[in-house]
């Protein structure tokens, strides 16, 4: 057996919670492999909405065991936070959910330095979620990091003071006022109380050598599919950098993250939005800054489902598809939101780029040039509602028209498409 994955091709926000649970039946496995808290999956189901921001996205199938890698880093507050919500409905997460050892911990500091650092930045903020993501990584690759496997430890409060420590003294440079500090809307000292309660609760999940049970799974013969969170074009060496995320948001970032061989990756699922979106700072070059923009905003619901903000919208930039298809070897395509542009008669779609006189087809180097114009491609929009639409066959002519301009460009199969949020909207071609 080999590892399937799904991921997002654009700046995040695609839909991948939605996919990931409408694909978990076919798998063993679900094992989120990047990311953390800042990650926020929507699913509903049966009148039902659930945002998952660290639980991989098949925790409400019981016959699929559901693992936070090691590539992902956790905030014990925000998790229980989520267990707890599962449980009120009933639910007992806890039986199917397997967390990393290796996986870093985010500590009541990370999110002190994400605040500080954004503020420092002023007109430069990235558009942080201020979860601690950022700094929570700069500690794992500095070599400071506490792991989830550290808390049984007989040393573990006195690592977590002198990495506190250390954090305050990076706070105190920039003269930032620490009384003044919320985290969810407490004082710095309540959330901390609220963490240490939550790492004795940790004590009590099911915590393990991740990668030992994975690749155990694919020699025993069960499926496994990787979650990940953001998007391609968010990813730290690929993304429009430096207003991109602090991990690998990539397929290769599945092999660091769960551990597993480059040889035991299988099919990749790549899945995009009919047009674009973004949240927080950085260059975009289809946003759309008028009516047009507002009416994706408030048809497709595009509110940041981890901070509420507004998310930028414009048009489907097909360079920018083709270039994530490249980096992850995509093999099938999944179209998300294609019901947002149901009230268009024309749609534009950007094929290619413009800059100091010369056209460019591919994705560059330096995405927030100026001098950057996207070119447009005007193609007829169906203009109508999809609710009768119940298969690939069933799908107006000029959705089907749309569908197949954009496989040609990209020179892949869209073989799945979303019409609406719930899982039973969804329309697959195999």
């Amino acid at each position: 057996m080999k590892v399937d994955v799904i991921l997002g091709l654009q700046w995040g926000d695609e839909g991948k919670g939605k996919i990931v649970d409408v694909f978990s039946p076919q798998y063993d496995v679900i094992a989120r492999f990047q990311g953390g808290p800042n990650a926020g999956h929507t699913i509903e189901f049966d009148g039902k909405k659930f945002v998952l921001h660290t639980i991989p996205s098949g925790i409400f199938h019981k016959n699929s065991m559901n693992v936070i890698g090691n590539g992902v880093i956790i905030d014990p507050v925000i998790l229980f936070r989520e267990i707890d919500k599962l449980s009120e409905t009933g639910m007992k997460p806890e039986e199917n959910l397997l967390i990393a050892n290796r996986a870093h911990l985010i500590l009541p500091t990370h999110r002190m330095l994400d605040s500080v650092f954004e503020t420092a930045k002023k007109d430069a903020k990235i558009g942080s979620t201020l979860k601690g993501i950022g700094p929570t990584y700069t500690d794992k690759y500095a070599r400071n990091g506490i792991r989830v496997g550290n808390i049984c430890y007989p040393g573990f409060r006195k690592t977590y003071d002198n990495l506190k420590e250390l954090h305050l003294k990076m706070v105190s440079s920039y003269n930032f006022d620490i009384t003044a500090l919320t985290l969810d809307g407490v004082p710095f000292a309540e959330y901390e109380a609220r963490w240490f309660e939550s790492i004795e609760r940790m004590k009590d999940l099911k915590v393990l050598d991740a990668e030992v049970f994975i690749n155990k799974s694919l020699v025993e013969g069960r499926s496994v599919l990787a979650e990940g969170a953001q998007g391609t074009m968010l990813d730290v060496d690929f993304g429009s950098y430096p207003f991109v995320t602090s991990s690998s948001t990539i397929a290769a970032g599945v092999c660091t993250g769960l551990g597993v061989s480059p040889h035991n990756i299988g099919k990749v699922f790549g899945v995009f939005k009919a047009y674009c979106t973004r949240v927080g700072s950085g260059p975009f070059p289809t946003e759309l800054i008028n009516e047009t923009g507002e009416k994706l905003r408030q048809g497709g619901k595009e509110f940041g489902s981890t901070t509420g903000r507004p998310r930028r919208c414009g048009w489907l930039d097909l360079p920018a598809l083709k270039y994530a298809i490249m980096l992850n070897g995509v093999d099938s395509l999944i179209m998300m939101k294609a019901d947002v542009l149901n009230p268009f008669e024309r749609l534009s779609v950007c094929t290619a780029y413009k800059e100091s006189g010369k056209f460019l087809d591919s994705y560059p180097y330096e995405l927030s040039s100026e001098g950057l114009e996207p070119q447009y491609t005007e193609v007829e929009g169906w203009h109508t509602d999809l609710i009768d639409s119940s298969s690939m066959e069933a799908l107006p002519v000029a959705l089907k028209n749309y569908v197949k301009f954009i496989e040609d460009f990209v020179e892949l199969p869209i073989d799945t498409i979303s019409l609406g949020p719930d899982r039973l909207q969804t329309l697959q071609r195999n």
